[in-house]
């Protein structure tokens, strides 16, 4: 384990040097705090987008989730994909030309100050309780790793996050993002081609696998997972192109840039949806008892399998890096969580307290009120983890599936709706998420699966077709009923009695308008091209050091060629910046 230790430890070195070196780009306005100052080019939007959808669940849960049911993990990330090509093809450019720092500010300018305030709460906890989930699953990989207690992995690593946000808000947290990217494209990438060549190639793993390999044990109808697939589609679509997550694309330096960096996350995601799951697919076959190294973990037991695999197939220094890929994966999700919901704090409930009883308010104030918010939501995210520690009976993957279908998707579907249906009543949106999570109740407790099964005369359903049976069902009927109901509300939409009529008019001719970079944009782009060039090229350099691990002579070359692959996109960068001859702006 010494080696592996060395990587880790480097690996927070550099993400601490990443949040120095864009502290001051973070310390000029809370709009720089919050968004970047909405200067940031397509490839660092790009990465932080994709990122957004990967944590270390990834690699635990849905690896998990590969291991024992085969191909069906992939469809989650196909939905993903999907979302993203519909975000360059209608959302990620009116994202960015909604014209503000935070999601809430655009909740206001879209609904209304009532509405801001009813998605502020609501989507600061779930933000919350999604978070805690990731650091949990964190959590469960790394004390696995260090086979230490899992209450001392989740503190550390929670305040290993906390750090890079506070210091250096949305700058460091979308430069780590990138970099984080490269170490995941990393690990995976190196993990599928020796996970191909052990097995004998993708024939090979396919036919071998212990399963039918689409399908998975216990499913005997294909139309249920085709059906559970179709409505994945809408689901990852609400959850990740709606109002409250547009907070990426509001980094985009303009419209055409924001545009490309969903392109390029669609990109990543469509390539990562099979390489991330080749290891875990091959392990079903390599090492079939692989969970039961793990049996402490209880039902997460096969979540560990990436460790299993890292550990019998890998050379030395490989689990290290990939338990920085880990960090990495979750560190982008949660520094993202505690940067947001900085954001929505004080802009949309702090600020307007004090402007509402006279009292005006510096930038300086609001930035280290941001600061201190996000520092004790990091302490509230590290106690949920530890929460959902002690949840054993349900696997991350059901954990995180269940979460999102019954509370994320009611609280997001007026957001994503509201962009293209523009004339309902103010009380539509807030009136819907009661409607919706009165759905989710309903459908918990109505056990609709087995009624379902009855009325089709499917006969006794198996464990997993009950859990995939409940999840379709409750998508549809927060697709049918949920959504439906959001509609309908345009038959009580009175014109006249409108007083919000026109801020509403505004707004949309925001969204179409588009937004061109200023003089100034040049400086920045140069000012990311050079610090981030300089941060990937001290990770290959790092990269190169774990030449000197005593490994096959296969495993040293595998690190050799990764090293040549990062150090080679740092130069490109650094180039970037030394042909750009604008001057780089000093912070105020």
């Amino acid at each position: 384990m010494f080696y592996e230790y060395i990587v880790i430890a480097g690996y927070f070195a550099l993400v601490v040097g990443i949040g120095f070196a864009f502290k001051k780009m973070a310390a000029k306005s809370t709009s720089d705090y919050f968004r970047g100052g909405g200067r940031m080019l397509w490839w660092m939007v790009g990465s932080t987008a994709f990122m957004m959808q990967f944590s270390a669940w990834t690699f635990t849960g849905a690896a998990g989730k590969a291991f024992t049911d085969g191909f069906a993990v992939s469809l989650v990330f196909f939905a993903n994909t999907f979302a993203y090509f519909c975000g360059w093809a209608y959302f990620a450019h009116r994202f960015r030309q909604m014209r503000v720092d935070t999601p809430t500010q655009a909740i206001r300018r879209r609904f209304g100050g009532q509405n801001e305030l009813f998605f502020s709460v609501a989507l600061i906890i779930f933000s919350y309780i999604n978070a805690g989930i990731w650091l949990n699953a964190l959590g469960v990989f790394s004390s696995a790793v260090f086979e230490a207690d899992i209450v001392v992995t989740i503190v550390a690593a929670g305040l290993a996050v906390l750090f890079v946000s506070v210091l250096s808000g949305a700058w460091g947290v979308v430069a780590s993002d990138f970099v984080q990217t490269l170490v995941v494209a990393i690990v995976s990438v190196a993990c599928a081609i020796v996970a191909l060549v052990k097995v004998g190639g993708p024939v090979e793993l396919v036919t071998n696998f212990p399963t039918d390999f689409v399908m998975g044990p216990d499913m005997n109808y294909p139309l249920l997972l085709v059906g559970t697939f179709v409505f994945f589609l809408a689901k990852q679509m609400i959850t990740i192109m709606n109002m409250h997550d547009s907070f990426r694309f509001l980094n985009a330096r303009d419209s055409v840039n924001a545009r490309k960096a969903s392109l390029f996350a669609m990109v990543l995601m469509g390539i990562g949806s099979i390489i991330w799951f080749i290891p875990p697919w091959a392990s079903a076959i390599l090492y079939p008892d692989a969970a039961a190294a793990y049996s402490s973990l209880g039902n997460k037991a096969a979540d560990a399998v990436y460790l299993v695999f890292a550990r019998n197939a890998m050379p030395l220094g490989t689990v290290g890096l990939l338990l920085a890929g880990l960090f990495a994966a979750s560190m982008s999700s949660m520094d993202s969580a505690l940067n947001k919901n900085a954001g929505i704090v004080v802009r949309s409930l702090y600020q307007p307290f004090l402007t509402k009883r006279g009292k005006e308010v510096s930038d300086a104030h609001l930035l280290r009120v941001s600061m201190i918010f996000s520092f004790f939501s990091g302490l509230i995210v590290i106690a949920m983890a530890l929460f959902f520690k002690s949840l054993k009976e349900f696997s991350l993957f059901d954990l995180m599936m269940s979460i999102s279908a019954m509370i994320q998707v009611p609280i997001l579907i007026p957001l994503i709706l509201g962009l293209i249906i523009k004339r309902i009543p103010r009380w539509a949106p807030w009136v819907t998420v009661l409607v919706g999570l009165f759905v989710s109740w309903f459908m918990f407790n109505a056990s609709a699966a087995d009624y379902v099964a009855n009325w089709l005369e499917l006969g006794e359903l198996t464990g997993r077709e009950t859990t995939d049976m409940n999840l379709l069902l409750t998508l549809a009927a927060q697709v049918f009923v949920t959504a439906g109901f959001f509609c309908s509300t345009i038959l009580f939409y009175q014109e006249k009695s409108d007083n919000y009529r026109q801020k509403t008019e505004a707004f949309f001719a925001d969204l179409e308008t588009p937004v061109v970079a200023d003089s100034e944009q040049d400086g920045y782009d140069r000012q990311q091209r050079q610090k981030l060039g300089s941060m990937v090229m001290y990770m290959g350099a790092g990269l190169f050091l774990m030449m000197l691990i005593p490994n096959p002579g296969w495993g040293r070359l595998m690190f050799g060629i990764c090293a040549i692959v990062i150090l080679t996109i740092g130069w490109l960068l650094r180039r970037g910046a030394r042909d750009r001859k604008e001057p780089i702006p000093e912070p105020a």
